[in-house]
């Protein structure tokens, strides 16, 4: 549904911290899938762990933040606004992740309180569940742009 180039005008991260490749489905603020691919090239390997790669849980935490801000913004209608990620509760990491592996990223709005949004966020890799937790995020009235950040 979003490919790169249209998650990067929504996003202001940029590599290596963009961890979204694709977003596959969008329910305005409800739902949204998205993909992250796991390649042997991404920078964090070598120093996570040498010998034995894994994809650093914060990373994939991030990851499902990324993928929910593109939800907000999306249902927000205003792609310059910034939002901060205000919590994280019941957090689990199942699985490593490698790379090879394609993350599918699925974030849940479980409440919506004006500005404040909750939701469930799951990480998938082959329909297994590796990460899961719950999350809350505030939109602000602040823009991109007075921070002297681009999205383009």
């Amino acid at each position: 549904m979003l490919g790169i180039d249209e998650i990067e005008k929504l996003l202001p991260h940029r590599y290596p911290f963009l961890l979204v490749d694709r977003i596959l489905e969008i329910e305005e603020g409800k739902r949204i899938v998205g993909i992250k691919n796991v390649t042997a090239n991404e920078p964090f390997f070598p120093g996570h762990f040498p010998g034995h790669k894994v994809m650093p849980g914060v990373l994939i935490i991030e990851a499902l933040a990324q993928v929910g801000c593109i939800l907000l913004l999306v249902t927000t209608g205003d792609a310059e606004k910034v939002i901060y990620f205000m919590s994280m509760d019941k957090v689990k990491f199942r699985k490593n992740v490698v790379p090879g592996d394609q993350l599918k990223l699925e974030i849940v709005v479980t409440r919506r309180r004006d500005r404040i949004w909750r939701v469930e966020g799951k990480a998938f890799v082959d329909g297994n569940v590796v990460t899961e937790g719950e999350f809350q995020a505030y939109v602000t009235d602040i823009k991109i742009s007075e921070l002297g950040g681009k999205n383009k």
